[in-house]
């Protein structure tokens, strides 16, 4: 099977497709596409892992064939965040860099992000070059004027968050918060930065544990009971998450209610605007809720619509042309920030917006579908079986005028296709970009009807 790279990245399971020899061949392509880049001047590169197994491994075979290609590698010290990485990329201006991550992947997992000189992960039209390299066994000439030294990424990437975040409200408000590491990368980052600033942190999962005790290492509801837990027992203000690589998000109010990722793009969206005066647009993937649209309809800006995957908002954050952009898998960044999801930002963002408005995350989302009205969202994955690939291009193809019973007013084919219905109510199917699944995203104004609206994409994608 030859290496692709998906929404973010390549991924494949640890000592099955994820070998030496094949992380000797992606960071091989990398290195030979950025040497032959139109314009390429600088040989600085970062190189970094998150907390899975064999991490500093893969990461000292990488920087290896870095310098060995005349690359001055700065090789990241510990576990790292992916934001962490992308600010290390930025700060440094360095060519690009490599992070061994595979994100919320169960744990036999491993990956490899490449992200360019602007620290947004890197574009399929260059991804796409780095697989013909691949394909190629292409190889730049090996360079004496290579080095490597370790790099601590964590003091410049937390003082930049100090510049973005409104710390001073946060500790004025006297809140008490728990953080769950999920025993990931942001361990050491997000509880340093309250305490830092005299706040109370409890922290749980703050240990490295390659297996993930069995879970994938993401900020669902599964993974997210204890903490709901630990805030209802010690009546804390907040509870945070990120997921292994620090790029994701969770977040439980007051009442222990878990905050979905789109409730919370839509509340800090509103914020933002009002606390900040920015007066950019929105943007949202075409699998985010439509709440973000009527933010924006509502505060009369424009809204941006991307295909799923992290890089295309990040273009938008480069031109500076929003003020915050979000994906429905707990990712999202702000206008300032880099073009790269940084779940650590959006948990602070999270607790600055309690300690500004004085209100818990479940009153803000009251408050603020009582003006633009309240949308139900989810999404359920469907196993992409040998059957269900072997139809799905045609399934996915088709032109149904209606969906069990659904009038469809329009097709929208950006990513995947998404069926929009005559009552506002929408469908997407799309191939995930990281899991051999098939994703299927619905919402609708009605609660009870959620749940028969992904049914019946069930049925049409299966029947």
């Amino acid at each position: 099977m030859g290496i692709r790279f998906g929404t973010s990245g390549w991924r494949a399971v640890i000592a099955d497709e994820f070998t030496f020899e094949k992380v000797r061949l992606v960071s091989n392509a990398i290195c030979s596409y950025l040497k032959s880049s139109p314009g390429h001047t600088n040989d600085t590169i970062v190189v970094g892992h998150d907390s899975r197994f064999m991490g500093e491994r893969f990461t000292d075979v990488a920087s290896e064939i870095a310098m060995n290609k005349g690359f001055k590698v700065l090789k990241c010290t510990g576990p790292t965040p992916t934001p962490t990485v992308s600010h290390a990329i930025r700060n440094n201006r360095a060519a690009g860099g490599i992070n061994f991550t595979a994100s919320h992947n169960p744990p036999e997992y491993q990956g490899i992000k490449f992200s360019t000189a602007d620290g947004a992960p890197a574009l399929p039209e260059i991804t796409e070059q780095i697989e013909k390299l691949i394909e190629e066994r292409a190889e730049v000439p090996d360079e004496d004027s290579g080095s490597k030294e370790d790099f601590d990424p964590r003091p410049d990437y937390l003082d930049d968050l100090k510049t973005k975040i409104r710390f001073d409200r946060i500790a004025a408000a006297k809140g008490s918060y728990a953080y769950d590491a999920l025993w990931g990368t942001g361990r050491g980052y997000l509880d340093k930065v309250l305490r830092d600033n005299g706040l109370e942190v409890e922290t749980l999962h703050d240990w490295r544990d390659v297996t993930f005790e069995g879970m994938s290492p993401e900020p669902g509801s599964k993974q997210l009971k204890g903490l709901c837990k630990t805030v209802i027992e010690k009546n804390l203000t907040l509870g945070l998450a990120t997921d292994g690589d620090g790029d994701r998000f969770g977040v439980v109010d007051s009442d222990g209610r878990i905050i979905e990722p789109n409730y919370l793009i839509a509340i800090l969206s509103d914020y933002l605007y009002e606390s900040r005066g920015w007066k950019e647009g929105l943007a949202r993937s075409v699998a985010t809720t439509h709440l973000v649209d009527r933010v924006a309809e509502y505060r009369g800006i424009e809204l941006h619509e991307t295909p799923v995957g992290f890089k295309f908002i990040g273009e938008l954050i480069n031109k500076d042309q929003i003020i915050l952009g979000g994906e429905e898998s707990a990712g999202l960044s702000i206008k300032g920030h880099y073009p790269e999801k940084d779940g650590l930002l959006a948990c602070l963002l999270a607790a600055e917006a309690v300690a500004e408005r004085q209100a818990s995350l479940t009153e803000q989302l009251a408050e603020l579908t009582a003006k633009v009205g309240d949308l139900k969202s989810g999404r359920i994955g469907v196993q992409l079986t040998d059957e269900v690939a072997a139809s799905l291009k045609d399934k996915l193809s088709r032109e149904p005028t209606e969906i069990g019973g659904r009038k469809i007013d329009n097709v929208n084919r950006m990513d995947g296709v998404k069926f929009i219905f005559s009552d506002s109510s929408w469908m997407l199917m799309r191939p995930s970009g990281t899991e051999p699944l098939v994703r299927i995203y619905a919402e609708t104004e009605d609660e009870n009807d959620l749940e028969n609206l992904l049914n019946e994409g069930r049925r049409y994608l299966l029947d």
